[in-house]
Order: structure tokens, then C-alpha cells, then sequence
């Protein structure tokens, strides 16, 4: 973020000050419960919070605990840091998380679902393994400051479309266009299963007859969709070994689409597989084993179902589900609460998001609130909260970066005014690798605006 020159010079005025004491000022008019609506403080390279109640996720939670930052990195954890330094920052009173992550989400590609040119998540065609989702993230979208003021500092940015949609890449919720904002890229190939649900409704109960398919031809249908994702897969094997050997073939031409799907096929990073049927997570599952992919399920509304299975092939699960109603009229009314719960008593490695439904880009900001739900229904706290900070990190591959408070890691936290998984707590400071960042949004606007609405005779 860009500095003001005022700030500049009060730097400098400050410059040989004795370790001063950052507190929120506040108006004559503002309560300590608006502290979200003031604009964030502009921080020296090296500060200490203080005095929070410190939850590390990776470790115990230390009671009135100290950080020292240096760099955006922290340095030191613990409690009465014998460490010197110019400025603290008085956290007394507030909880202290890891900043939460989304992983996955049309976050910053999806505005408004009723308009179309809103929506930028997906591209022509069944195959495209080459797009970048992150490169058409809008920066200036008005859902990215309501998610940043629900905690949430990283997104995964998720393609949507076909069969293979592209590659999704992980953004942090600040920065001045994505060149800032893009984080780690890219993280996975995204695969969209096909469907295992068989429509059996005749041919006179539909309105267009000429679109009715026998259940046969339907099996048949997605037998040949299975088939095609098996041969484009062969093919970027052959692609590869043909690369390989280009050397000896003079006229050999890269293919973008192909160069995209190398590091996939080498089993460097996982190819995300959306399915939520069983009968889709079971043949996903095994085609994955088959063809000697790295795959992570992504969806999972039935994993309940067979969590032992996932277990047995090693699959981390990002559930999407938690927040919705149960799939069928036999399931019980709160399957989609229990069943984080149940993954983590089979030993399944998962991580709790909102998911890629046509309102999940607005609905970003709650998602401690599904770690809570899971929480209430079974889930121990400490591992709700793991699982929107230090699980998704590690399925994504960059927890050696973010997702836990502790000695290496970027300094991206966020300061609460209570415990994160009681619904009442509101985020009151959120730093985004060592920088203070506006909790201000869309929404925050709109209470001052008619808080202060002038009163009328």
C-alpha cells in the first residue's frame, strides 16, 4: 500500500521515540466495537503485538502473547518477548487467528450470478487446461473487502466450465492488481466429473422429447465422458514423452495447452476433481489411482458416506457443503453439519470452504461461521479452526508460508473481539503479510451512511 506523506513524515518526526503504544483514536462519536471502521495504522518493517490471546493452530494457544514481526515475517512467539523495538501495537482483550483461507471459490470472478457480465469463471470449450483463473480476477470487486472484513485473507481462485476448466491459483485478499495480488500460481488443475445421476422420468413427462435419453444412453454418455478424460490424459502423456525427445525431432512445437497439463501428469502438483455424488467420488477415486494422478477432492457432499475410503487411498477432501441443506428427504436435517466431524474421526485430511454455487463468491465472508457449525456438531474447536487456516495450507501446498501463527511465516493474522467461532465475534484488524489492511467494505459504508441519517420532522 502506498504511503502518505503525512505518515512519511510522522515516521520520521517519530523516528527516535521509546517504543510507543499504537491505540485505535477514536472520535467522539465512535464506540471500541467501531474500531473496524478506522483506517488501518501504517506500520514500521519491525513491530510487536501484544498482550492478545495468541492461536497458533500449529501449536498451544498462548494467553496474553506476543508476536514480533520483522519484514512481514514473524520472528519471535510468546509471552514477554525481551525484544526491542519502536512500536507496539496493544492487542489487550482480543484473540489473535491466522488469517483464514478460502480454498475454493469464484471469488473476485463472479459479481452479481443475475448478470452475465459479471460472471468471468468460465471459458469455451470441454478441454482448457491452460487457463489461468487468478489473470481474470477483478481487484476492485466490492466482494473482496466484505470477505476480508469476515477474516478471510487468502482465496483460491477456481475456473468453472467443461471438463477440465483450467488452473486455479491463490490470491491475497489486498494488493494493487493481481500482480500484487496473486500469491501462489498456479495451484491445481481443476476437473469436473460427470454426473452419475440418471434421469428416469419418460419420455411424455419432459417438456422437449427430442432431449429424452433412455437410461441406457445416459450410462452410456458418461461411460464415453469417463473414457475421453482417460484418453486426454494418455495424450499429455504422449505429449510429454514426445517432448522428451524433441531433441531428436526437429519440428517438434509446444502446445500451451499440453505445457499446462506437464507438471499434472508428473504428479507435482494435484488435479482437484469436483464431485459430490458417492457414485462420483468412488469412480473419481479409482480412475485417479488408475491413471497415477495426485488428486484432492474437491465438493464432497457425500464423503460422509464413505470417509473409510478416502482414508484407505490417502484423498484430502475440500468440503464445500456445510452451510447447505441435505442432499436427499433420507438423510438426517443436519448431515451437512456432522459431516466434517466424521472425516476427522476417519483420519480424512480436510479443509472447510464455501464452495463454487452461483452465491458462494458473496457468502465468503462466512466462513468461520461453517467452521462453527461444524464445531457444534461434533467437530472440537481446534480442529474448525484448522480447518480454514493450517488444513487448506497444506492441501494447497503453501503451509511452509501461511495458516499458522508461528516462527518463519508470514505475517498474516487477523485480531477478533472474542473467541472466532462464536457467531457474535466481529474481526477487528487484519494483517496481510506484516501490512495493516481496511476492514472497510460495501457493507461498512452503508451503516454509517444510515447511522447517520439525518432525522426528519
Amino acid at each position: 500500500m502506498i504511503r502518505s506523506i503525512a505518515t512519511l513524515l510522522l515516521a520520521i518526526v517519530t523516528a527516535g521515540a521509546q517504543a510507543p503504544i499504537i491505540e485505535p483514536q477514536l472520535g467522539p462519536n465512535v464506540s471500541p466495537s467501531d474500531k473496524v471502521l478506522l483506517a488501518p495504522f501504517e506500520l514500521p518493517a519491525r513491530y510487536l503485538l501484544r498482550g492478545a490471546t495468541v492461536h497458533t493452530v500449529s501449536g498451544d494457544t498462548i494467553e496474553d502473547g506476543s508476536v514480533l514481526v520483522v519484514d512481514g515475517v514473524i520472528q519471535e512467539v510468546g509471552t514477554d518477548l525481551d525484544v526491542s523495538v519502536q512500536t507496539e501495537v496493544d492487542l489487550e482483550g482480543f484473540h489473535l487467528y491466522p488469517g483464514l483461507i478460502s480454498a475454493a471459490s469464484p471469488l473476485g470472478l463472479l459479481e452479481i450470478g443475475a448478470v452475465r457480465a459479471t460472471r468471468d469463471y468460465s471459458e469455451v470449450g470441454a478441454y482448457t487446461p491452460d487457463i489461468e483463473a487468478w489473470l481474470a480476477v477483478n481487484p476492485d470487486s466490492e466482494l473482496i473487502p466484505v470477505a476480508r472484513a469476515g477474516g478471510v485473507a487468502y482465496s483460491l481462485v477456481v475456473p468453472r466450465g467443461g471438463i477440465v476448466a483450467g488452473q486455479s491459483g491463490l490470491i491475497q485478499l489486498d494488493g494493487w492488481g493481481m500482480e500484487e495480488m496473486a500469491f501462489a500460481k498456479p495451484v491445481a488443475l481443476h476437473l469436473y466429473w460427470p454426473n452419475a445421476r440418471l434421469n428416469t422420468r419418460s419420455k411424455e413427462r419432459i417438456s422437449d422429447s427430442t432431449k429424452w435419453k433412455s437410461p441406457e444412453d445416459q450410462h452410456k454418455d458418461r461411460l464415453k465422458k469417463i473414457a475421453e478424460i482417460t484418453e486426454f490424459i494418455a495424450d499429455a502423456r504422449a505429449y510429454k514423452k514426445a517432448k522428451a525427445t524433441a531433441k531428436k525431432t526437429p519440428d517438434f512445437i509446444e502446445t500451451p495447452a499440453w505445457e499446462a497439463m506437464l507438471p499434472y501428469v508428473n504428479r507435482k502438483r494435484p488435479i482437484f476433481i469436483h464431485a459430490d455424488d458417492l457414485r462420483q467420488i468412488k469412480a473419481a477415486v479409482n480412475w485417479a489411482n488408475t491413471n497415477r494422478i495426485k488428486m484432492v477432492l474437491c465438493g464432497g457432499r457425500d464423503s460422509w458416506r464413505a470417509p473409510e475410503f478416502l482414508k484407505t487411498n490417502n484423498i484430502p477432501v475440500i468440503y464445500e457443503h456445510t452451510l447447505e441443506r441435505p442432499a436427499r428427504d433420507t438423510d438426517s436435517h443436519d448431515q451437512p453439519f456432522k459431516t466434517p466431524a466424521q472425516l476427522e474421526k476417519a483420519g480424512v485430511e480436510f479443509a472447510i470452504t464455501l464452495g463454487m454455487g452461483r452465491f458462494s463468491a458473496s457468502v465468503a465472508r462466512d466462513l468461520s461461521h461453517a467452521a462453527a457449525h461444524a464445531s457444534r456438531y461434533g467437530l472440537a474447536d481446534e480442529d474448525a479452526i484448522r480447518s480454514i487456516t493450517l488444513a487448506p495450507a497444506k492441501i494447497l501446498g503453501i503451509a511452509h508460508r501461511i495458516g499458522s501463527i508461528e516462527k518463519g511465516k508470514l505475517a498474516s493474522m487477523i485480531a477478533t473481539d472474542g473467541p472466532l467461532l462464536d457467531i457474535r465475534t466481529n474481526v477487528k484488524r487484519m494483517w496481510i503479510a506484516g501490512q495493516e489492511v481496511s476492514l472497510k467494505s460495501r457493507h461498512t459504508r452503508l451503516y454509517e451512511r444510515y447511522r447517520k441519517r439525518p432525522k426528519r420532522n
